[in-house]
C-alpha cells in the first residue's frame, strides 16, 4: 500500500467530536500514515500537541489563523513562542491574510501575521500559510520578512500567483479543490507547473469533500482517510502513477517538515 502524508486536517473541528480518534485509525488504514493537525489558534494549538501525545503518525502547526487576529490575547506571542519549542510542533501557523471575510481588522492581521513570520525565522520551522483575496499583501510580507521556508496551504490561486510563491521557495499544499469540475479548472492548470520537489497533498478535513468522490459519505464531511480520491485526481492531471505520487509527496513532507523517524515511521 502507498504512503501518503495529509499535510492539513482540522482534527479539532466539532465535526469530529464523536470518533476523533477512529478518524486517524481509518486513515492509518487507508495508507495515510502522517497527519498535520492545523493549529488555527493558541488554545487549538494545544489541543492538537496533547492529541500528538497521545497518538503516532500525528503531529501539529501551532499558530494564529487571520480569522482569530482579533481575538488574541496580550500574551498570545510568549505563549506561542513557548509552543513553537514542543517537539510535536513542526511549522507555525496557520497564519496570514483573508480579505475576503475581514473577520479580523486587516491591520490587526498584518500586526499578528508579522510576528508569527518572525517567529518562524528565529525558532527554524517553516510557516504554514493561508491566504485569501490579499495576495499582493502577502506576497510583500513574505519578501519583507525573507520567508523562503513553508508552505502555501489549501492553494486555490492562478498560474502567476502559484510561480509567485514557487520563487520564493515555498511547497504548494493542493487539496480536493482540484477535484471540483465548477470552480478548479484554474487550479487544474497551474497543478502542472508545480515542480515534482514542491508538491504536497492535504484534505484541509472536514472541509472541501472531493467532489470526485463516490459515493460520498452522507454526513458531508471529509476526512483524512479520502487523500487518496484527491491523490487520483493529481496523478491523473500529473501523468504519474499513485505510486510515483506517494514516494514524492511522502519525501516533500518529510523534508519541508522534518519529521522525527519516531513519527515518520509510526506505521511503516
Amino acid at each position: 500500500m502507498s504512503k501518503w502524508c495529509d499535510i492539513g486536517v482540522n482534527l479539532f473541528s466539532s465535526q469530529f467530536d464523536s470518533d476523533r480518534a477512529a478518524v486517524v485509525e481509518r486513515a492509518a488504514l487507508a495508507g495515510v500514515a502522517q497527519l498535520v493537525l492545523i493549529g488555527s489558534d493558541i488554545d487549538e494549538s494545544r489541543q492538537n500537541i496533547a492529541f500528538c501525545q497521545q497518538h503516532r503518525g500525528c503531529c501539529s502547526t501551532a499558530g494564529v489563523h487571520p480569522h482569530q487576529a482579533a481575538n488574541v490575547r496580550p500574551d498570545w506571542l510568549i505563549q506561542l513562542q513557548a509552543l513553537s519549542r514542543q517537539a510535536e510542533v513542526i511549522s507555525i501557523g496557520e497564519c496570514g491574510l483573508d480579505f475576503n471575510r475581514d473577520f479580523s481588522p486587516r491591520d490587526q492581521q498584518q500586526l499578528v501575521f508579522a510576528e508569527q513570520l518572525q517567529l518562524a525565522r528565529q525558532c527554524g520551522k517553516p510557516v504554514y500559510l493561508h491566504e485569501r483575496d490579499a495576495f499582493t499583501t502577502q506576497l510583500a510580507m513574505l519578501k519583507e520578512h525573507q520567508i523562503s521556508h513553508g508552505v502555501t496551504h489549501c492553494f486555490t490561486g492562478d498560474v502567476q500567483q502559484l510561480k509567485a510563491y514557487l520563487d520564493l521557495g515555498l511547497y504548494i499544499g493542493i487539496t480536493g479543490w482540484v477535484c471540483d469540475e465548477r470552480r478548479g479548472e484554474a487550479l487544474q492548470q497551474a497543478l502542472r507547473y508545480i515542480p515534482s520537489d514542491r508538491l504536497l497533498l492535504e484534505t484541509d478535513a472536514p472541509y472541501l469533500l472531493p467532489r470526485t468522490m463516490q459515493p460520498k459519505p452522507k454526513s458531508r464531511r471529509n476526512e483524512p482517510a479520502y487523500l487518496p480520491v484527491i491523490a487520483q485526481m493529481v496523478a491523473r492531471l500529473t501523468n504519474r502513477t499513485m505510486d510515483e505520487l506517494a514516494t514524492l509527496t511522502w519525501q516533500n513532507s518529510q523534508l519541508l517538515f522534518g519529521f522525527q523517524p519516531s513519527l515518520s515511521t509510526a506505521y511503516a
